[in-house]
């Protein structure tokens, strides 16, 4: 890395307090390494990155400006994300092939049993006989990055498997308004097996059979559950899930080996900031991205 050069940091409140104040760890260890390779590291708030001058770039989940790059946690801490986009799909780790004889079985098993007591201390997982659809935002569009609009991907699945119930659950952190729940009850009144749910996410996943959904974190997590997972949209963790051109019914006999996964997933694709290894694959992710 060449000596001399400034980067800029751009973070959303609270998230630039906690950096300034030093009591971010993984933005703290971005910043350690960039400073002892000669870089001179700033915070600025999210909203200036549009006027970024010249300099390096690095935001926090939004796209970066021409040249720069985006971190993120990975679905879960201490697992971080150095990449060219802010589009999860467009990740290294989408585009890498996942080989399970790569991947040690007995460190796989043990690690995941980790994350699952971590994750889920509380849940005992089985299979109960419906699936699990978790809506996320914008559920009557149909974006570039979906095989269809949210609610014409339930209302698809619910047909295909008319005796199987559909659990249908709202984000809790998205806004709905008044034709977004106009459009559920519709779904809900023309399909007989759709029960929309407000019973927590962990809950419902731990019972399901198989999650179906565009693209949420909820299908990953349910990895963690030994849950299949049908997608209909693009992201990173589609290696081991179902698309969306397969029949619905195969779903609950699908069986991935879902701890090899995990493990490859986080453990050697991502950036564990709880590691003494943090710093050294921070700077390899750099170097990658040719900084």
């Amino acid at each position: 890395m060449a000596a001399g050069q400034d980067v800029t940091i751009y973070l959303e409140d609270p998230l630039l307090r906690s950096a300034k104040d030093g009591a971010h760890n993984f933005i703290g260890l971005m910043s350690d390494v960039l400073t002892e390779r000669g870089y001179r590291v700033s915070y600025a708030p999210d909203h200036a990155r549009a006027d970024h001058p010249a300099g390096k770039a690095i935001t926090h989940m939004a796209p970066p400006p021409p040249g720069g790059l985006v971190f993120r946690r990975v679905y879960a801490y201490p697992f971080w994300a150095i990449e060219a986009s802010a589009e999860r799909w467009h990740w290294d780790v989408a585009k890498r092939a996942f080989d399970p004889a790569q991947v040690d079985p007995k460190e796989a098993r043990q690690f995941t049993q980790r994350w699952r007591k971590r994750l889920f201390p509380d849940v005992t997982s089985s299979r109960t006989g419906y699936f699990y659809a978790p809506l996320q935002g914008r559920i009557r569009e149909h974006r570039s990055f979906q095989q269809c609009a949210p609610v014409d991907m339930v209302a698809r699945v619910a047909y295909q498997v008319p005796d199987v119930e559909i659990r249908l659950g709202l984000h809790p952190r998205e806004t709905y308004d008044d034709a977004d729940h106009s459009a559920v009850q519709r779904l809900v009144d023309a399909h007989p097996n759709i029960r929309l749910t407000s019973d927590p996410m962990e809950q419902t996943l731990a019972g399901c059979d198989g999650v179906i959904t565009q693209n949420s974190s909820v299908a990953f997590f349910g990895y963690l559950l030994n849950k299949p997972a049908m997608l209909f949209a693009k992201i990173d963790f589609h290696h081991i899930a179902l698309g969306a051109d397969t029949d619905v019914s195969t779903l609950a006999h699908h069986a991935p080996d879902f701890d090899r996964y995990v493990y490859w997933f986080w453990q050697k694709n991502s950036i564990n900031a709880g590691r003494d290894t943090a710093k050294h694959q921070i700077a390899q992710r750099f170097q990658d991205h040719g900084w």
